[in-house]
């Protein structure tokens, strides 16, 4: 028989192993699937440089915030001290007679020129549209232009300089392509508004005195100047129940009157 070797373990070494602090076991290498032993200061490092990923993502959302909402406030309106001081002296919530609009209006013009008069009318209707003779100068005269070759072409150039377009039934097949253009800003000759007529040249003369109207396309709202800053109280109220009696009081929502620049004055209809 062969000799037998005999060893002692002395085990006084691997008692005090569990009583040491534990150490992290993690494996690394994805093909050899080796084991690593991490020890406290590299699980320490670990836990800095995690805390440290989550406050450079805080940071960067805060940031992102802060961007946004300086993007929005920038986009916010800041009128003028001058337009402030005029805001100041209407009453939002109270609806003026004629006499106290128009006056309002007047006083707080805050344009460095003669600005206009103007009404904007919300009413119960898109599509409204029409021709008003007023009994006092504007200052604003209505553009009219009839339908030929030589404005077919500046139509093409998106070259829009007139009011109000007139034709006649032979010229509206060519007319036709261009319906996307003049279409949306209401300019397209419609037999229901008299723009589509035989006889052009007589109905411009006819509608040379008139001011045209018409709502939004899409929003049932009329603007519409009825003077000039300068002008006397009487001939703008004049020019104003002309207009509301033009349109239909009964089509009439809302009335405000302003100047250029100027804050909005809400109407009382009732007191015309």
């Amino acid at each position: 028989m062969g000799k037998k070797r005999i060893t002692i373990i002395d085990d006084s070494e691997a008692k005090k192993k569990p009583t040491e602090k534990k150490r992290k076991l993690v494996r690394t290498g994805k093909e050899h699937g080796r084991i690593t032993d991490m020890g406290a200061e590299a699980l320490a490092e670990a836990e800095r440089l995690k805390e440290k990923e989550k406050q450079l993502t805080k940071e960067t959302k805060t940031k992102s915030k802060k961007a946004v909402k300086k993007k929005v406030t920038s986009k916010t309106k800041v009128r003028g001290k001058k337009y402030q001081e005029a805001r100041k002296k209407v009453d939002r919530k109270r609806l003026y007679s004629l006499p106290e609009a128009i006056k309002l209006a007047q006083e707080t013009s805050i344009s460095k020129f003669n600005g206009s008069i103007e009404v904007h009318l919300v009413v119960k209707e898109t599509g409204l549209k029409g021709g008003i003779k007023f009994p006092y100068p504007t200052g604003k005269q209505t553009k009219i232009a009839i339908a030929n070759e030589a404005l077919l072409k500046k139509i093409e150039q998106g070259k829009l300089d007139f009011d109000l377009l007139l034709a006649t039934p032979a010229m509206m097949p060519k007319l036709t392509k261009y319906a996307k253009i003049l279409g949306p800003k209401g300019l397209m000759p419609n037999p229901k508004a008299g723009t589509i007529t035989d006889k052009p040249e007589e109905t411009a003369k006819k509608m040379a005195g008139k001011t045209q109207f018409k709502t939004e396309v899409k929003a049932p709202l009329i603007h519409l100047v009825i003077g000039q800053v300068n002008n006397k109280p009487q001939e703008l109220e004049a020019n104003f129940k002309v207009l509301i009696e033009t349109v239909g009081i009964s089509k009439i929502n809302k009335a405000i009157i302003t100047s250029t620049m100027g804050p909005g004055i809400k109407v009382d209809l009732t007191s015309i």
